[in-house]
Formats: C-alpha cells, sequence, structure tokens
C-alpha cells in the first residue's frame, strides 16, 4: 500500500464526527421463497435466529442470473427486503481540545502558558442495520463506540434512544440496542465464499440525507478484490477486507454490503478518496470475521484482549537475512524473550525468524502486530519459524498476565 492511500484513509476516518466519515445502512431480509420472521421470541433465540437465516450456495448462484431480467429483478426484491432494517445513526460525542496560545503550538511557549484544555460536544452520523426482531443494531465503533447520547431512526421514521452494548475498536465494530418488538431485521449471511465479480449492494445513509424520508440510499456494484489488508488506522486494524466499487460517501459507515439475494456479506467501513466522495474504492469488514464479535460483545460487552506474549521483535532486513542466510528478506526476528512468558513456554528463542503466523505471510512488524492485536486472550497462534536454519512450528498461546 503506497503512503498516499495510508495518508488518505486516515483523513477519510478522521472525518466520521462533524464531516461524516464513511457509511452505510442497509438491511436485508431471507431469500425471497421464506415468510419475513417475526419476533414469536425474545432474547437468545430471537438473536441467533438472524445468525442462521442464510441461503444455500445453489440459491446465491442460481438467484445470480435473475440481476438483470427486467425491471423486478433480484437486485430491486433483495432492496425492497433489506430497506426496512437500515438505520440512522446520530451522535452526540464529548470531544477534548486543546486550546493553543496566540504564538502558536510551540512547546516554548506552552511552558509559561500550560496545556489549556476544553471539551465540546461535536455530532455526527452514520448508518446501521437491525440484526435481530428485539432490536439489536450493528455499526462501526467509529460510528457509535465512543458516542454519550445515541439516536437511532427507522424506516418508519420513528426514533428510539440507542444503549452501547458494548464496541471493538481493533475490529471497528459495535452493537446497539433499542427497545422494540416485531422489528425488521436481516439475517446474516457468509462472506466465506464471495466471488470477484459478483453484484453487490450498499444501503445507507450519505451525508445525513436519510433524515430527509427516512429512506436508505442505494447503490449497486461488484465485490472489486477480497483478501484486502490495509494498514491499521487509530489503532483499527482492517484485514481480509471485501473491496467493492459499489458507491460509498461519508455517512454510510456501518451499513451492511449485500450480495443480489440480500444477505450481509460485509459490514461498509473504509473509503479510499482524495475529496471524501466516492472514486469506486470501498472496503467492508467480511461478515464471518464479525459474527463471533457481535455475539462476544452481547454476552460480555467487550471483547477480552488483555494477553501478553513476552516477545520482542524487530524486522528483518537484508544484513540480518544475509547472516541467517535467508534468500530474501522476510519476516521478523525475535530479539528478546521474557523469562516465565507464553513465549518461553513455546519454546521460542532469540534469533527465531518468523515468516508465517496462522497460515499468513510475515513481512514486516506490522503485520504481525495486526494479527496479534486482532487475537483475543486464550487464543493460541500457528507459527512458522526458522532457527539455525531450519524451518519448525511452534504454537504460542495468548495468556493472560498474572501479577
Amino acid at each position: 500500500m503506497t503512503k498516499r492511500l495510508i495518508g488518505i484513509l486516515a483523513l477519510t476516518l478522521a472525518a466520521l464526527v462533524g464531516g461524516g466519515l464513511i457509511g452505510y445502512g442497509l438491511g436485508h431480509s431471507p431469500q425471497e421463497n421464506q415468510e419475513t420472521p417475526t419476533a414469536t421470541t425474545a432474547g437468545n433465540e430471537a438473536f441467533e435466529h438472524a445468525f442462521a437465516l442464510q441461503a444455500s450456495a445453489e440459491q446465491r448462484d442460481s438467484v445470480a442470473a435473475t440481476v438483470t431480467t427486467g425491471r423486478r429483478n433480484a437486485i430491486t426484491r433483495a432492496v425492497a427486503l433489506a430497506s426496512p432494517a437500515v438505520v440512522g445513526i446520530n451522535v452526540i460525542e464529548l470531544r477534548q481540545y486543546r486550546q493553543i496560545s496566540p504564538w502558536g503550538d510551540d512547546p516554548f511557549w506552552r511552558q509559561f502558558f500550560g496545556d489549556r484544555t476544553y471539551t465540546q460536544q461535536v455530532a455526527g452520523l452514520g448508518s446501521g442495520f437491525l440484526i435481530s426482531p428485539d432490536g439489536y443494531i450493528l455499526t462501526n465503533d467509529h460510528v457509535a463506540g465512543n458516542a454519550k447520547e445515541i439516536t437511532v431512526t427507522l424506516t418508519s421514521g420513528k426514533q428510539y434512544k440507542a444503549t452501547l452494548v458494548g464496541t471493538d475498536l481493533i475490529t471497528d465494530i459495535a452493537l446497539l440496542k433499542i427497545d422494540g418488538k416485531d422489528l425488521p431485521y436481516v439475517p446474516l449471511g457468509s462472506s466465506e465464499d464471495v466471488l470477484v465479480g459478483e453484484w453487490v449492494i450498499a444501503l445507507g445513509n450519505p451525508f445525513g440525507l436519510f433524515d430527509i424520508n427516512d429512506k436508505p440510499t442505494v447503490t449497486v456494484g461488484v465485490v472489486s478484490n477480497t483478501g484486502m489488508k490495509l494498514e491499521a488506522q487509530d489503532g483499527r486494524v482492517y484485514r481480509d477486507m471485501i473491496q467493492t466499487d459499489a458507491a460509498i460517501n461519508s455517512g454510510t459507515s456501518g451499513g451492511p454490503l449485500l450480495n443480489a439475494l440480500g444477505e450481509v456479506i460485509g459490514v461498509n467501513s473504509v473509503i479510499y478518496t482524495p475529496n471524501q466522495g466516492s472514486i469506486g474504492l470501498g472496503f467492508a469488514i467480511p461478515i464471518n470475521r464479525v459474527k463471533s464479535i457481535v455475539a462476544e460483545l452481547r454476552r460480555t460487552g467487550k471483547i477480552e484482549r488483555e494477553f501478553w506474549t513476552g516477545l520482542e521483535i524487530q524486522a528483518v532486513d537484508r544484513r540480518i537475512a544475509l547472516y541467517f542466510g535467508l534468500d530474501r528478506v522476510q519476516g521478523v526476528i525475535v530479539s528478546e524473550v521474557k523469562r516465565s512468558s507464553p513465549a518461553e513456554r513455546a519454546g521460542f528463542r532469540v534469533g527465531d525468524i518468523i515468516t508465517e503466523v496462522n497460515g499468513e505471510k510475515i513481512n514486516d512488524e506490522a503485520s504481525l502486530i495486526a494479527i496479534a492485536d486482532e487475537a483475543r486472550t486464550g487464543d493460541t497462534l500457528a507459527m512458522k519459524v526458522i532457527r539455525d536454519r531450519k524451518e519448525m512450528k511452534l504454537s504460542l498461546r495468548l495468556e493472560k498476565r498474572t501479577l
């Protein structure tokens, strides 16, 4: 990824509150030959039901043939089924700002005038979608994760005050809850077999247009690429992203990306743009990655990542690669192993070169840190290392540090 792309992504993410980051919002209903589910049960049963409604591979393939057959086709049907589950999200966030002296932000003058801070309310907007009939809503952490007040608007025009059930900065996912029953919702599909080139649909609240008529904006495109790894931004890790040219604009973050059957295959989160407008480069978090996050947020309100490894690493450069007999610059080298640490128990030694983690090649420190950041306490990382010019495998369990 170029430095230009990295910088633009950072600017786009920073524009969320007040300037309207990125956003979507989209809902989805079951396939056409099913009845739309209603809330006959509450609690776990209703919540988990949304996860179970997912079309078979044959159904997904067959519906693709009807995308362009007449005005009323697979896409228009998917939009009609999904739209009622889309919500507009308006937030109030408290932000702290540092007042700059008349002489600018010079450390010399700051020592005389001190750091003067003040708190200000900032309004922001985004999108989301209902995933259960009892009012659970999925959106982005950068939309609502730091909000003090959240207002959700349905396509019926009805507004609700939402509660933040839990949020995860690393994966950029937040789970909200409103008090309601028999609400329209969109069950989650699968991102495992997403095809490059298949039709996709994005709905959402670009630039706050949802507030005008309580209807989501619809854009259509294709899956441009899969498995995209973007550099971490503000602590958020964007890995294995789905790339699409379905137009994504400011304010549509937190909405889903649908396939032609109306299944959610991703949560739209990032756009590449020089001017905060769509140029056909948008990225969605794969829904299979989101499912376990949502379930854990609902259960505990947070994602447990308070672990340690005991490993210190540094990048492998050309000189290190030559010294250790590598045929190319790759991986990271272990520079320290803490005593009585998970790394020591796993058998790591200083000088080991880590080249692969969980089947993913490690090119530099950032790629290993991104994998570790996304992991949870108790996970085990399968690592491939080179020691004494021989390849071997080690398993590193991520343990919670005990005092």
